[in-house]
């Protein structure tokens, strides 16, 4: 358990009395909170975000080309919802949407009853730190705002806790410039501060970093691009000092994560305080259990695309890093020798796939883990600004940011393979698009002739794989796959496109029916 993190989150207990009694909501009937406990329930929410059952992590790879969950052994049909995802085919009752419809408008919800009680004096709160407090609740609620942008587009902005009536729809140009005014208007109350005091916090550089994502995927939402507005964002957070890429790729995947000087803003996890966290149950496999000696036994679903996995060069370490592979066994055999192939998603044993073990597996885990979630990191930050340096005619820059992210997945084994070109970044797609049929072989579709270099042509398709072989299994890939104009014109697996609406999920049937101004999504 980590200290800052539980004085944060630890639901509205002063940190230093332990007799306090814990209240659901601060209200004026309360005892005097502390700062952190009096935001922590605007924080809460984000925890199950991303790395809760439903979760954020788990559902934008699982509708994109890098994750499966096949039916297993033990179960995991679950009415058809991972097919759906996989095959694009969910509609308004998808569980994992509406998971997150709800989960990050329980955050707003949260953050607008804080800053009312701040601004009516209802909790009382010296002048001096109203500014920088009630900034950074709003920023807060412009990254939920963010994700509902990314995945529903056209959703209510709302600001009033003290409203009554339903609220209205807004479009999605609104809700982009709704969230680029929020984080722009913010940053000069933002701390500036790093380190343990804003930890898991939205400090003036998670901001730049939220801000940065949304100008990067601008076209996307409202039909104009915005690449240029990326580099001053970026150049801000690495002017900053104090943020840099570890020397291994696995430290900001560590149980000890939160002392990493590549994470900008993260979700602290606790296995006592803080249980969301459950993503390692989902992909590790039953018998693992004894091969790490955890406390739990995991459910055994998600693993690897085996197309995914063609892509990596074999001497990227990020594969293994990323990916359990081959015999894993403990002194009694117990345990799997996975491989790659997966035959079919509707049916397949426990060893097809590579599952995740990116964020650290540790002895004595339990169904909840320690490791935090890294929403952004600083190798999204030089990635996102070589993405824009490509995107506006600057390859060699773009390249020259590349080659440092790959250096330390290459300084093992070959140090001159992590060296990349502008004009290698301005090539195709190593993915091998198409139909992977039960023999094995990617084709046209079930039954068809075998395809080659079906990601030949992406444009800028060599970019799109770096962002997979460095952000694989972190709830990137969907938007990747979006921006990339490749998420509802490719077949990847057991999927084949399925209408170009799918950029967008339907809005929840409970949304719908319970606010009336809410008009579907087109395609629903």
């Amino acid at each position: 358990m980590r200290t800052a993190f539980a004085c944060l989150t630890l639901a509205l207990v002063a940190c230093t009395d332990l007799t306090e009694v814990p209240y659901g909501e601060v209200t004026e009937k309360n005892v005097k909170p502390s700062i952190g406990s009096l935001i922590a329930p605007a924080y809460t929410p984000l925890r199950r975000v991303w790395m809760g059952w439903y979760g954020n992590l788990d559902f934008q790879e699982e509708t994109a080309d890098e994750l499966l969950t096949p039916v297993r052994p033990n179960g995991w049909y679950d009415g058809g919802t991972y097919i759906s995802l996989h095959k694009h085919l969910w509609d308004a009752t998808q569980g994992q949407p509406a998971t997150l419809w709800g989960n990050a408008f329980s955050g707003i919800n949260n953050v607008n009853r804080i800053i009312y009680q701040i601004q009516a004096g209802v909790v009382p709160v010296p002048d001096t730190s109203k500014p920088r407090l009630i900034a950074e609740l709003r920023a807060l609620r412009a990254y939920n705002y963010s994700l509902l942008l990314d995945n529903f587009g056209n959703v209510p902005i709302v600001t009033d806790f003290k409203a009554t009536g339903l609220p209205d729809q807004a479009t999605r140009q609104q809700v982009y410039d709704f969230v680029v005014q929020e984080l722009t208007s913010t940053l000069p109350d933002l701390s500036p501060a790093k380190g343990t005091a804003m930890y898991g916090r939205m400090n003036r550089w998670a901001a730049y970093g939220i801000l940065a994502r949304v100008y990067l995927n601008a076209e996307v939402y409202t039909g104009t691009p915005h690449y240029d507005l990326v580099l001053p964002a970026t150049q801000a957070i690495m002017d900053s000092g104090g943020y840099a890429l570890e020397a291994k790729y696995r430290a900001p995947f560590a149980r000890n994560n939160d002392k990493s000087i590549e994470i900008i803003w993260a979700v602290p996890y606790d296995a006592i305080n803080a249980t969301e966290s459950n993503f390692h149950m989902k992909t590790l496999k039953p018998e693992l259990r004894f091969v790490f000696n955890l406390q739990a036994q995991p459910w055994g679903g998600s693993a690897s695309n085996p197309q995914f996995i063609d892509t990596y060069d074999s001497l990227d370490t990020r594969l293994h890093d990323t990916w359990l592979m081959g015999p894993q066994f403990d002194a009694q055999g117990r345990g799997y020798n996975f491989i790659e192939r997966v035959p079919r998603i509707d049916s397949t044993q426990f060893n097809n796939g590579y599952p995740v073990w990116k964020y650290e597996v540790y002895a004595g885990e339990t169904g909840a883990s320690d490791v935090d979630y890294p929403i952004i990191r600083y190798a999204e930050i030089l990635m996102m600004r070589a993405e824009a340096l490509l995107r506006t005619g600057q390859a060699d820059a773009a390249a020259a940011l590349v080659t440092q992210v790959r250096q330390r997945a290459f300084a093992a084994t070959d140090p001159a393979r992590a060296v990349v070109t502008g004009a290698e970044l301005m090539t195709g797609s190593r993915y091998n698009y198409g139909w992977e049929d039960i023999d094995g072989v990617v084709k046209t579709g079930p039954g068809g002739t075998p395809v080659t270099g079906g990601g030949g042509d992406v444009v800028y398709g060599r970019f799109l794989d770096e962002l997979g072989w460095e952000f694989a299994s972190e709830g990137h890939r969907r938007q990747d796959m979006i921006r990339f104009g490749i998420f509802t014109t490719k077949t990847w697996f057991n999927h084949a496109p399925n209408g170009a609406y799918r950029t967008l999920f339907a809005i929840p049937e409970n949304a719908m029916t319970t606010n009336s101004k809410l008009k579907q999504n087109p395609g629903y």
